[in-house]
């Protein structure tokens, strides 16, 4: 196999779990669940079969937007 197509093969975009996702972005797992449902914070997520998911670079494109400059 080419190095061209295992790139492609191994770039497969992380998933992650609520608890993973609300330990990369440092609140609880609830605060991620009441941001999903009232959407105050608009991060992208995957629901499938009842069970939501998060891609990595979702998070970190998101807390991107929310850093400051004093």
């Amino acid at each position: 196999m080419s190095q061209a197509i295992e790139k492609i093969i191994n770039s497969k975009p992380k998933q992650l779990t609520p608890d993973e996702a609300a330990a990369i972005v440092g609140v609880s797992k609830q605060t991620m669940a009441a941001w999903r449902c009232t959407k105050k914070e608009t991060i992208p997520y995957y629901k499938i079969g009842g069970k939501v998911f998060y891609r990595e670079q979702d998070l970190l494109d998101w807390m991107d937007k929310k850093r400051v400059a004093a």
